[in-house]
């Protein structure tokens, strides 16, 4: 066990934490991430850094929050010259893999990694430059996930498998006993559109499943940012009982299908004698609100688009069965994987903190700090979100300031909005302070990323390419 571990990050797309039976859902099965908690360490209150796809997975792969690495919305490509995990982890020997998705758009696909296993279907898909002079648009008419939910097979599930069978071969090679590997499989599911094969459609579809809680009248008290969500996406379309339980048991399936490819590498680490010397990292970009507060998609704090999944495993060191309690987030994850790595984190700009003392069973020493950032489309103004002990603090640049200030102990729905609160002022400064200490100037770093909405403007509309490389 003195050799460097291999590395198996799993990192799906669009699963919110408490859509799985290992964070408390009472009907959602995903066997193989209990599997998971048995053998390792789940965090409870880890959250995305950004609750959309590209600024997410930037900070994922830089180890940085958006407002530090400039990553702000879905056309921004990570520089080429940009630091990233797994340029490290090359640097200490290692062969690094993606299989499928990272959405990393931009010429190049890679970012340190030695290859590409099986196809992005994301980074196909040209992406709409939004800017924030233009307002927030109304939707034409509602949005046509819900309606989509159906079962049967989609392109995601085609790529799905191809990644499935991509990574059964990769980890079966005899070159993974020759150097030390890291493989980063990116999982489209649970993301929408809401299709999935009839066995798992069926598991859940008509009768075992649950519908948004909406407290009467809540819908008529949206904070500004749930508002411009739903007038830009329309997601306050006239959906029937019917519609909105099929969308959600579709999803329901593509959870346990995305569990079941999870149990399938599991044991073929298994098979392969590699899995004591490996670390399975599992997390996921963003959630899906999934009509909970009157929201479909993500780009959002509550907690379905904003708190993932995070379980790390290495069985040859660390003890199964823990949980941790305090707030975390992905650039922590990223920080763990480094120093797992024998890498001395302290001399890269990382945002996150090891986890590592918390893996050893000590997490007195952890920040219990958790931000997460929004500063693309579906919003006219800087986001960000602090989570630290049972709070949670949103902010809202722009006049007037939005506040959103939750207890999540005595309200884990979210619908009470304790912001300006004489009582809970002090818990609101000390949020606040953290995000805006990260922020520096609020509104110069407002001003920076209106300057680069603009600047990109004009490349798109002499290219006449959507997305900006």
């Amino acid at each position: 066990m003195d050799k460097k571990p291999n590395f198996l990050v799993i990192m799906s797309d669009e699963h919110g934490a408490q859509f799985s039976s290992t964070y408390g859902h009472p009907i959602i099965e995903t066997p193989n991430m209990d599997r998971l908690a048995e053998q390792g360490v789940t965090f409870d209150a880890n959250y995305c850094n950004s609750p959309l796809c590209i600024p997410s997975r930037a900070s994922f792969m830089t180890g940085q929050y958006v407002s530090t690495n400039e990553i702000w919305d879905n056309t921004k490509p990570v520089p080429v010259d940009r630091l990233t995990w797994p340029y490290l982890l090359r640097n200490e020997g290692y062969h690094t893999a993606l299989n499928g998705k990272m959405h990393l758009v931009g010429p190049d696909p890679l970012h340190g990694f030695d290859e590409q296993l099986s196809r992005d279907p994301h980074i196909e898909e040209p992406l709409g430059h939004f800017r924030w002079s233009d307002g927030i648009p109304k939707a034409a008419e509602p949005w046509d996930g819900v309606r989509a939910a159906d079962p049967g097979v989609s392109p995601m599930i085609e790529a799905d498998d191809a990644m499935e069978t991509a990574a059964v071969e990769y980890l079966s090679d005899p070159a993974r006993y020759e150097k030390p590997f890291a493989m980063c499989v990116g999982f489209i599911a649970p993301h929408f559109p809401f299709i999935v094969s009839e066995r798992y459609f069926s598991k859940y579809y008509p009768d075992n499943l649950d519908m948004p809680d909406l407290p009467p009248g809540h819908l008529d008290n949206l904070p500004p940012s749930a508002e411009r969500l739903r007038r830009m996406f329309g997601l306050d379309g006239d959906w029937t009982d019917d519609e909105i339980a099929r969308a959600r048991a579709a999803y329901f399936g593509l959870c346990t299908y995305l569990d079941d490819k999870i149990g399938h590498l599991l044991d073929t680490l298994e098979e392969q004698g590699l899995a004591e010397n490996t670390v399975i990292v599992y997390t996921s970009d963003h959630g899906d609100m999934l009509g909970e507060h009157g929201l479909w998609r993500k780009m959002c704090f509550y907690e379905q688009s904003a708190r993932v999944p995070l379980q790390i495993s290495w069985p040859a060191k660390f003890k199964g069965g823990q949980r941790v309690s305090q707030a975390v987030s992905n650039v922590d994850a990223v920080a763990t994987i480094l120093e797992l790595a024998g890498i001395d984190v302290s001399k890269w700009k990382l945002d996150g903190q090891s986890l590592v003392p918390a893996l050893n069973g000590d997490t007195s020493g952890l920040r219990d700090i958790a931000i997460s950032e929004h500063f693309a489309h579906g919003t006219d103004r800087a986001m960000g979100m602090v989570r630290s002990g049972r709070w949670k603090l949103c902010y809202g640049h722009g006049d007037p300031v939005e506040l959103e200030l939750y207890d999540l102990e005595a309200d884990p729905g979210e619908f009470t909005n304790l912001a300006r609160v004489a009582e809970h002022t002090q818990v609101q400064q000390r949020l606040l302070k953290i995000l805006l200490d990260q922020w520096g100037d609020p509104d110069a770093l407002t001003a920076k990323i209106v300057r680069d909405q603009e600047d990109r403007e004009i490349v798109r509309n002499v290219t006449g390419v959507g997305t900006i490389f």
